[in-house]
């Protein structure tokens, strides 16, 4: 029987590395994003071997149609992977109340929200869940106020809803990722010359002594949702070379 999986945040970063992990063993996936064009791309690159959906996972509206949309292909997933998101600065004395439900919108509440519409389609293969959360949901740090409390209810939504589906034989874990190289900071507004100083300030902080690689989480990812993690559930698993036994430096 075909095995499928549904992946967020397809179209880059860790990702667009999970669902060519995927793919390469032998997964059909479908890929969902906001960019239509990237999406295509996908489409053409992997032919018959992926499904793409455009959507903007931060709106009701297009996590409920997605859903509507794998209902009515009868696909029955063998796992989700809740991997979009966002990241914007601020502290706890500049962040807008509108920027920080904008954060919890994109990086809580769609992951709750999707599993939740998705419980239908995971338990009938006795499915697996991995939410992409961030060293972020386990230590706190200076100007990302929103995105780290997002993250760290990501991680505690992942550790109740482990307990309450394992009874239908769903397993839900996340992956807890340091700085990994992607689109992400570039996107929430850092220019290319401030995100290089980061990248090599962060081989610093990170005690293997460099950032991570989008594969190299992709591949935890994986692992996490195959039969060799069978008795895994309720696991928030750090993957930051690590960055979260440091202290601030």
């Amino acid at each position: 029987m075909e095995k499928i999986a549904l992946i967020t945040g397809a179209t880059s970063g860790i990702g667009n590395a999970t669902l060519r992990k995927f793919v390469s063993e032998n997964f059909f996936v479908i890929g969902v994003g906001r960019n239509q064009e990237k999406l295509n791309e996908l489409k053409k690159e992997f032919g018959s071997s992926v499904d793409v959906y455009r959507a903007d996972v931060s709106k009701v509206e297009d996590r409920t149609s997605l859903v509507e949309y794998l209902k009515s292909k009868n696909y029955e997933l063998d796992v989700l992977v809740n991997s979009a998101g966002i990241l914007r600065n601020g502290t706890i004395e500049n962040t807008s109340l509108e920027a920080w439900n904008e954060m919890m919108e994109t990086n809580l509440t769609s992951t709750f929200h999707l599993m939740n519409l998705c419980i239908p389609l995971l338990e009938k293969k006795k499915g697996s869940i991995v939410n992409v959360s961030s060293v972020t949901g386990l230590r706190s740090f200076p100007n990302i106020l929103a995105y780290c409390v997002s993250k760290a209810g990501v991680d505690q939504l992942t550790r109740c809803a482990a307990l309450e589906l394992a009874p239908k034989g769903i397993r839900v874990n996340a992956v807890n990722p340091g700085v990994v190289v992607t689109n992400c900071h570039l996107n929430s507004g850092m220019d290319q010359e401030t995100y290089n100083r980061f990248l090599e300030h962060s081989k610093t902080t990170h005690p293997i002594g460099r950032v991570g690689k989008a594969e190299e989480i992709a591949e935890l990812i994986f692992f996490l949702a195959s039969e060799k993690a069978s008795w895994i559930t309720g696991e928030t698993i750090a993957i930051d070379g690590g960055r979260h036994l440091t202290c601030a430096r």
